[in-house]
C-alpha cells in the first residue's frame, strides 16, 4: 500500500521558516518525480516545487524561488521542502505527491499525501 505522509507544517510568524517533510513507502519511487502542491481556503491546489528522484532536478513555482528548496534523501525515502521568508500569502494545506509525467500538474499525479497545515501570521 502507497503512502506519502507528510509533517512539518504549524504556526510560523511572516519572515519566519519552516521544513516540511514527506515520507513515502509501499513502492519504489525511483522512477517518480515528488512535488509539493498547496491549496488555500477558497483556491485552487497550486505547484510549489518539485524534484526528480533519481536525477536530482529541481523544479519551482515563481511564486517561492528563492525562498523555498526541495530535497530528496534516498536513504529515508523522504522528501523535505524547506520553506523560508515565509509570508502570509503562503498560508495553505500543503501536499505531496508523486509523479510518473508533468510535475506541474494535479491531474498527473497519482499519488497524494494528507496535507500538512503551514499558517503564516503577520
Amino acid at each position: 500500500q502507497v503512502q506519502l505522509v507528510e509533517s512539518g507544517g504549524g504556526l510560523v510568524q511572516a519572515g519566519g521558516s519552516l521544513s516540511l517533510s514527506c515520507a513515502a513507502s509501499g513502492r519504489t519511487f525511483s522512477s517518480y518525480s515528488m512535488g509539493w502542491f498547496r491549496q488555500a481556503p477558497g483556491k485552487e491546489r497550486e505547484f510549489v516545487a518539485a524534484v526528480n528522484w533519481s536525477a536530482g532536478i529541481t523544479y519551482y513555482a515563481d511564486s517561492v524561488k528563492g525562498r523555498f528548496t526541495i530535497s530528496r534523501d534516498y536513504a529515508k525515502n523522504t522528501v523535505y521542502l524547506r520553506t523560508t521568508s515565509l509570508k502570509p500569502a503562503d498560508t495553505a494545506v500543503y501536499y505531496c505527491g508523486a509523479t510518473l509525467r508533468s510535475v506541474y500538474l494535479k491531474r498527473e499525479y497519482d499519488y497524494w499525501g494528507q496535507g500538512t497545515q503551514v499558517t503564516v501570521s503577520s
